[in-house]
């Protein structure tokens, strides 16, 4: 029986996708929920399983296409088995047969293409890498896409040479590359652009003494950590400071809809996330009703995901507004962009020690900028800028927090 292998149904909000990576070809057996292409979108990479076992008989749609919910990109013949190759001999079947027969030890599969993330699989591939000759640093020893980049770029991976060796470049030499934007950076482009041009961005800033979040963390940070598997960051403090400032400023967490405002009676968070392809903005949904372990479990599996190329288009969908932090790469300061349609975004920067003045005394303590950007069509000033001191009065009273005040 021949089965269509489609484009899974996408969201509206994602028009088509482009065919990253096949990874059978004709003739190849392939099982019930194996992984068969990538499919590529403006946000995420999807994986298009098998939906029975049998033989990959066509490729219809070929690497680099673009296509549509509901298109045909193969046809597989369910139940059939792989053609065994032209040239097999008698000999290498008994060879086969006695290979079977040795210890369990030489059976153990080895790490394959299959056992690696949709990311890593594209490495792999681009790089012509065989994933058994890769040391893994992953869980159980699996090989991650960090692993395969590094293997590339390390002088052993590199081809031997030959008598026909490429010459060293000329001195003085100016060389270029033209490389074609991905699916996902052209997007990040075109949505920079949108809020460059369509939205009255603002920037305001403060500074929040985090002295007294420090202090509870390193009090109770033992503690949370065995009590919920992860450790207390400051990421969970911003997010319920966040939402709750959001709370009291309503218009904050409103959009604008052409020449209306919506009002969300939730919070939905965007934590931006960086990977190898640019800058992703997961979700936490009804953030104001999250723990702060919660918050944490969260981060760390969209961190995760996003690194292995795992997250989802629901995974991405929505949010009322955003926080990024430019700190984690060392920015002590910046005005972020807005994320249209949401009306404002937060950004956090290093924490730095500087002098400060408490009491009449020169103390020091570990301090950042934090900056808010917001579409003034809609954000007065006042409203912006008591949001910001709203988050740094809780972030600087953190017992606040906790009792919900």
């Amino acid at each position: 029986m021949s089965l269509e292998v489609k484009v899974p149904v996408l969201p509206e909000s994602v028009s088509d996708a482009t065919i990253a990576t096949w990874h059978k070809k004709p003739g190849d057996a392939v099982k019930r929920d194996e992984n068969l292409v990538d499919l590529e979108t403006d946000k995420v990479v999807l994986e298009v399983p098998a939906t029975a076992d049998g033989v990959l008989k066509e490729i219809l749609k070929q690497t680099g296409e673009t296509v549509t919910s509901g298109e045909v990109l193969g046809i597989v013949i369910e139940g059939a088995a792989a053609a065994p190759a032209k040239d097999d001999k008698p000999a290498k079947s008994e060879a086969k047969s006695e290979a079977k027969s040795e210890p369990a030890k030489a059976a153990a599969p080895a790490k394959g293409v299959d056992e690696l993330s949709p990311a890593g699989r594209r490495v792999a591939t681009e790089e012509n890498i065989d994933p058994s000759k890769v040391t893994g640093t992953g869980r159980d020893g699996r090989v991650t896409k960090e692993d395969l980049v590094g293997y590339a770029k390390a002088p052993a991976a590199a081809p031997a040479a030959t008598a026909t060796a490429t010459p060293a470049p000329t001195p003085g030499a100016r060389p270029e590359e033209r490389v074609p934007m991905t699916r996902m950076r052209a997007k990040i482009a075109e949505r920079l652009m949108l809020s460059k041009n369509s939205i009255a961005m603002l920037t305001s800033f403060n500074e929040i003494n985090l002295a007294k979040v420090a202090a509870l963390r390193k009090e109770l940070g033992e503690q949370f950590e065995k009590t919920n598997g992860v450790k207390l960051g400051f990421m969970s403090f911003f997010v319920k400071a966040a939402a709750e400032a959001l709370k009291r400023h309503p218009i904050v967490n409103a959009s604008v809809d052409g020449n209306d405002v919506i009002y969300h009676g939730y919070q939905d968070i965007s934590i931006a996330v960086s990977t190898d392809k640019g800058l992703v903005t997961p979700v936490l949904r009804d953030a104001q009703a999250m723990s702060f372990a919660d918050i944490e479990k969260a981060i760390i599996g969209y961190a995760k995901k996003a690194r292995e190329g795992g997250l989802t288009l629901d995974d991405l969908q929505g949010g009322t507004f955003t926080i990024t932090n430019g700190g984690t790469f060392g920015s002590l300061f910046s005005t972020p962009i807005v994320n249209p349609p949401q009306s404002a975004i937060l950004g956090m920067h290093a924490i730095k020690e500087r002098a400060i003045v408490e009491n009449g005394q020169v103390v020091a303590a570990p301090m950042m900028y934090v900056a808010i950007s917001y579409d003034h069509r809609i954000i007065d000033g006042k409203d912006a800028v008591l949001f910001l001191v709203d988050i740094k009065n809780q972030l600087e009273n953190p017992n606040r927090m906790l009792v919900g005040i």
